[in-house]
């Protein structure tokens, strides 16, 4: 798994990406701010949601609304992105669909930024953990999709229902029980399994008796 770090660092971001955007307007001018929106086709592979579940379809419109301010260590990035989620039903697998509204904030710093807030004495493995947990602009330039994949996650529901009331499928015939209120199935209870079988063969055997006399009739009518 590549760190954020480490993609950032190295990924040669290609400024041709709808999701990745300039921050030279700025000019590492602590207080510079921009604001801009963007309307972007959904990445996919893997879709941009829950897989399997729920998420934003490949090339589906996702509405980007962007504040970039500048500050020491780099350029802080908040935003919110809009889009409609396609997914089915956890109850009655029927289709439904979910507007997303997503928010996110995240620091890229740049990568010679002073690391201000380090102890003079902290190891070198400690570094490495750190950056591990951090965005850097690279040329000036940062890649939103990480951010935006872990943001419309967050917003999307992990179990969804066409409505909180659906009533789900039977478990015997898997009928929609919501176009079917009065649905039911006659079940026997399992505890009264074993007498219903054992009634059932007495009366099989009474019936049986029925056809011929009983022991000892005949020699009594004899005497």
């Amino acid at each position: 798994m590549i760190s954020k770090a480490g993609k950032a660092l190295n990924g040669h971001l290609d400024h041709r990406n709808p999701l990745v955007f300039d921050t030279h307007e700025l000019g590492r001018r602590p207080g510079a701010l921009k604001r801009l929106t963007r309307s972007v086709d959904a990445p996919g592979s893997p879709v941009l949601g829950i897989d399997g579940v729920i998420g934003v379809p490949e090339g589906a419109p996702v509405e980007l609304d962007l504040r970039l301010e500048s500050v020491m260590e780099g350029v802080l990035v908040t935003g919110t992105a809009r889009a409609t989620a396609e997914g089915e039903c956890v109850r009655c697998l029927e289709p439904l669909t979910v507007e997303v509204d997503a928010d996110f904030q995240e620091m890229f710093s740049y990568p010679d930024a002073d690391d201000r807030g380090r102890s003079s004495a902290a190891e070198p493995a400690d570094d490495a953990e750190d950056d591990e947990d951090r965005f850097f602009l690279e040329d000036g330039l940062f890649d939103l999709e990480s951010m935006l994949r872990d943001a419309v996650v967050l917003a999307l529901p992990m179990q969804p229902v066409c409505k909180e009331t659906c009533a789900g499928l039977c478990s015997e015939c898997g009928i929609r029980l919501d176009e079917n209120p009065d649905h039911h199935h006659d079940a026997l209870d399992i505890r009264w399994a074993a007498l219903q079988g054992l009634a059932e063969t007495v009366q099989d055997g009474e019936k049986d008796n029925m056809g011929g006399a009983e022991p000892g009739v005949d020699e009594k009518q004899e005497k």
